[in-house]
């Protein structure tokens, strides 16, 4: 398979071995300009081994990931984050004391290239402060930008996270169960807020809930052991019979 022109992320041959066990296995993957790729499978298919290696987290044993056709797979997760890919859901430096505002706020800066520095008096920073507002406002917490993030609700840090993600100005976006732990309500929340982010970037989504899959990717591929079995629309997977035997009990009744 040659990678594609119109991808702004494209792997090839990507190999992951632990010990004897192949966790990624020979595996290709396009995601194009704007669009939601939703990657699925059993557990242990390798979606988060995937996912850890496209963010820079984990180097693969062989292969290839380009960004807009410039080789990454070698590259830390910071030079990663500089050139466009950043990873959501697993961000480290949200800070639960502080504020909503203030946790976005250090993400814009350090999208900036500046480094954080909490005796700077930056509170007041409107180079920092009118962004941070804004994206907050993008993901619905505009009424929340004073909480304390300790004080917030499990789907709100979510919102938050995903706010701080975006902060960075990212071209693809890696998000690893973003309605995890959610409520109904809350994953409801979530999938509109994506579904509002289409087209902006372009989006790696590993998630479960099949359900919100459904209604938010424009394509899937399908993961079993390592490697992909399938990769098409939602309803080229829905009816694919490959797919269907990989999801037997529970899943199969979602597909």
């Amino acid at each position: 398979m040659t990678s594609s022109p119109t991808s702004s992320l494209s792997v090839r041959g990507l190999v992951k071995r632990f010990g004897g066990l192949l966790a990624t296995d020979h595996l290709d993957l396009d995601v194009h300009p704007g669009e939601i790729h939703a990657v699925i499978g059993p557990n242990g298919a390798g979606k988060t081994t995937l996912i850890n290696q496209l963010s820079g987290e984990l180097m693969p044993d062989e292969g290839s990931i380009r960004l807009d056709g410039l080789e990454v797979v070698r590259e830390s997760v910071q030079s990663r984050v500089h050139r466009g890919i950043a990873r959501s859901y697993q961000i480290t430096s949200v800070f639960q004391e502080f504020s909503a505002l203030q946790n976005v706020m250090l993400a814009v800066q350090g999208a900036s290239g500046s480094t954080f520095s909490f005796w700077k008096p930056v509170a007041k920073d409107p180079t920092l402060v009118g962004p941070a507002q804004a994206l907050l406002h993008q993901v619905g917490l505009g009424s929340q930008a004073n909480t304390r993030v300790s004080e917030m609700a499990h789907g709100a840090r979510r919102q938050l996270e995903l706010a701080m993600t975006m902060a960075l100005q990212p071209r693809v976006m890696l998000l690893d169960e973003p309605m995890a732990g959610m409520s109904h309500q809350e994953s409801q929340e979530m999938v509109g807020l994506l579904g509002q982010l289409k087209g902006r970037y372009a989006i790696v989504l590993v998630e479960h809930d099949m359900d919100a899959v459904f209604a938010l990717a424009d394509r899937i591929t399908v993961m079993v052991y390592g490697r992909p079995i399938a990769c098409g629309t939602v309803d080229e997977i829905r009816n694919h019979p490959e797919v269907r035997m990989a999801y037997l009990g529970d899943q199969e009744e979602a597909l």
